[in-house]
């Protein structure tokens, strides 16, 4: 078939989209949101906009025997003054749910942030085209997973033959909330995310509603977590609520429970995982806020740093190593009531001698080799047959789920 003639515009439609909770349509394209309109309507913060709106999960999906495909979009992309440019983001394309390419889109708009004065610029730019040839010449399902660390708008899509919504394949689908490593920061691609790699490992749909920066115990978070059907949901809580420094722990401890009260309001006895933050050196017994290593940045490096007082822990203030503490009591209190409610230690996940090997680059985000590390992790310990997803779902029965790996 000629792939330079003959293209089928096809309307990109919510039915094309999978992982979106909303879509906008804009005068440029379409934007898929991981938060509803309403959600965002209640808080305009320029970080939530932006985490929110990068697609991290969401893949077009369609059936055709088109052996070449065109996608128009948009990209929205960052650049921080005085540090080294970021690569384009990735589109990774699965046909029949093996990876079968990668491509960019170049130019779109850029925003220019410049951390020591937390000023913006927008640039505009124009739409750009990837094209995936040489399709196998068969009926299959085509995935185009979005960058997960760019807001893109889809504005056309193209094919040499006719589309179709793909079917559904009856997979569970899984509910992941999570922060910047859920969301997939320092990942190598959509599908190598830590949730996107588990999800494949373990043949589930992945909802990825990790939100950098952005995991704050938000109330219209767990409302969205709560109208959201899913098969299986998790909720990895704590190292935002540090960086940020939003609350102390007598906040903290009735927020979390309310979070996982409006959950269950929605899905009662939905397997609930609750999961601690990973280890983050910087953080394990110092409070935040989190700042820019401003000294790393004038040499071209992107660095973290806890500015908190140790001293501050006895007021209240938060680590990582009490929000561990506590995310582990609360569950073990709920899970008397509550069998399908269960607790992981995410230093299961990454630890102490995964730190050693694969130390986290900026001191706070773990690396491509550690994204796959956590999600195969995730996978066998979640997944497995006696885990919180498996089928007999019994570890945690008491609420915990012990610490391995560190």
């Amino acid at each position: 078939m000629d792939t330079e003639h003959d293209w089928i515009t096809t309307p990109v439609t919510a039915e094309l989209l999978r992982g979106a909770i909303d879509v906008e349509h804009t005068e440029r394209g379409l934007l898929p949101h991981r938060l509803p309109a309403w959600a965002r309507a209640q808080y305009d913060d320029g970080q939530l906009a932006m985490a929110e709106s990068q697609p991290s999960g969401v893949r077009l999906v369609f059936r055709t025997r088109a052996t070449a495909v065109e996608l128009d979009a948009l990209p929205l992309k960052r650049a921080y003054t005085g540090a080294p440019a970021r690569p384009d983001g990735l589109y990774d394309l699965l046909v029949d749910g093996r990876p079968a390419g990668q491509a960019s889109v170049a130019g779109g708009d850029t925003v220019t942030i410049d951390m020591s004065t937390g000023g913006t610029e927008l640039r505009s730019g124009e739409p750009g085209t990837l094209r995936f040839t040489d399709l196998p010449d068969r009926l299959k399902d085509i995935e185009i997973w979005l960058p997960h660390n760019e807001t893109t708008r889809l504005v056309a899509l193209r094919t040499n033959a006719p589309v179709e919504p793909a079917p559904d394949h009856g997979r569970k689908v899984w509910l992941h909330h999570g922060s910047s490593i859920s969301h997939g920061s320092d990942a190598a691609s959509p599908t190598t995310t830590w949730p996107a790699l588990a999800a494949s490992l373990a043949g589930v749909e992945l909802i990825n509603l990790g939100l950098a920066g952005s995991a704050l115990l938000d109330p219209f978070t767990a409302r969205t977590l709560r109208d959201t059907p899913a098969d299986l949901i998790s909720v990895k809580l704590g190292i935002n609520v540090v960086n940020a420094d939003v609350m102390r722990l007598r906040a903290f401890t009735p927020a979390v429970h309310g979070f996982l009260d409006t959950i269950r309001e929605g899905h009662p006895t939905t397997p609930l995982l609750v999961v601690s933050p990973i280890l983050c050196p910087i953080h394990e017994d110092t409070p935040g806020p989190t700042a820019w290593d401003m000294s790393a940045l004038s040499a071209g490096r992107l660095r973290f740093q806890a500015a908190g007082d140790p001293a501050e822990r006895d007021s209240g203030k938060l680590t990582l190593t009490v929000i561990r503490e506590e995310l582990a009591r609360i569950v073990e209190q709920r899970a008397a009531d509550d069998p399908h409610l269960f607790h992981l230690d995410g230093r299961s996940l990454y630890g102490e001698a995964d730190h050693a090997e694969l130390p986290l680059p900026d001191d706070l985000h773990p690396d491509a080799a550690a994204h796959r590390r956590i999600g195969e992790r995730f996978a066998d310990l979640v997944f497995a047959e006696d885990g919180a997803f498996g089928k007999s779902g019994s570890f945690g029965k008491s609420g915990s789920l012990g610490k391995s790996g560190s």
